[in-house]
């Protein structure tokens, strides 16, 4: 709860990140070096596929071992509770990433407001996809699908697993989900070697990304001109159609809460995927990803408030 709190206050400051970089950028190197070692193209599916499961699973021995002792320190320093609770809670918080998320994507809206050429600058810093075919609506769709599924894997997951296994737990996660995001994609390159961290992120994303379309359904009660009746029937109607068995959660709730129609095919590189309709509303605008973000901020606001009920539940047992 306190990990939360501080992250959405203070975010991870910026003198910090230029001092020592950011822990995922450090799990992103140690990912990027693997490849670079043990993805050999020359090498049969079978190798490259245990190649990539000994990867993860050093990378999770090592990332979990770290935050144990950074744990198992803090623990005996002999602190005063609240102080070691506190700095628990000042770690943990740079695994969370619902301010600067909300940073990124207003800044897809505003540069949208300027053209469409700027708006595909910036949202080409938070997807994955070729944006150079992106119309207007491309662009405002693809910044709301990336905040709605970064809500679940960039705040709602880690929240989660700092919640179920502390230190280790967040910090294991995100070692998962940034594996996921640099080598588990369905391509030649890394169809064998990715194959285990996309498998290992589906699960540890299946329950975060059920809470998350239920947090944004709720948040939507409070959020003027959304329906969450209609994030509720987006969401049993379309969730199962996307791809990935997780994203399509949020995103339908999204879609729904907003009456957008989000989704449809995309290019990722020389891959065009075919991706169903979410949603049956008007496609997105500029305004609207503002109107998203008003959505994410209170459902962050609805997590937070979950957890903190949690919190004095467990203080009371």
């Amino acid at each position: 709860m306190l990990a939360v709190a501080i992250e959405a206050f203070v975010g991870y400051p910026q003198r910090l990140f230029h001092l020592i970089g950011h822990p995922v950028g450090w799990i992103g190197q140690v990912i990027a070096l693997a490849d670079h070692k043990f993805n050999n193209k020359n090498r049969s599916f079978g190798v490259r596929l245990a190649a990539g499961a000994a990867t993860l699973t050093l990378l999770l021995m090592v990332a979990g071992s770290i935050a144990h002792f950074i744990s198992a320190g803090l623990a005996s320093a002999g602190l005063p509770p609240p102080i070691t609770l506190t700095l628990t809670a000042l770690i943990g918080s740079s695994l969370i990433a619902q301010r600067s998320l909300a940073a990124h994507v207003a800044a897809v809206a505003k540069a949208l407001e300027q053209g469409v050429e700027q708006g595909r600058e910036a949202v080409a810093k938070i997807v994955g996809r070729d944006v150079q075919q992106l119309d207007e609506s491309g662009v405002a769709s693809a910044a709301i699908e990336s905040l709605a599924e970064n809500f679940s894997d960039g705040v709602v997951a880690p929240a989660l697993w700092i919640a179920l296994g502390g230190l280790p737990g967040g910090l294991c996660y995100k070692a998962i989900n940034t594996a996921d995001s640099m080598i588990g994609h369905r391509t030649e390159r890394y169809a064998a070697f990715g194959f285990a961290s996309a498998k290992l992120d589906d699960i540890v994303n299946y329950c975060p990304a059920r809470l998350s379309a239920l947090l944004a359904a709720i948040a939507s009660l409070f959020t003027k001109g959304a329906s969450f009746k209609n994030a509720l029937r987006t969401i049993r109607r379309d969730a199962r159609g996307h791809p990935s068995p997780n994203a399509g959660w949020p995103e339908a709730a999204f879609a729904g809460a907003l009456g957008l129609r989000l989704g449809g095919p995309r290019n990722y590189g020389d891959v065009k995927v075919t991706v169903a309709w979410i949603g049956t509303g008007e496609r997105a605008s500029a305004n609207d990803i503002f109107r998203a973000l008003g959505l994410y901020r209170r459902a962050c606001a609805v997590h937070w408030l979950a957890l903190a009920i949690m919190a004095l539940a467990t203080s009371l047992a």
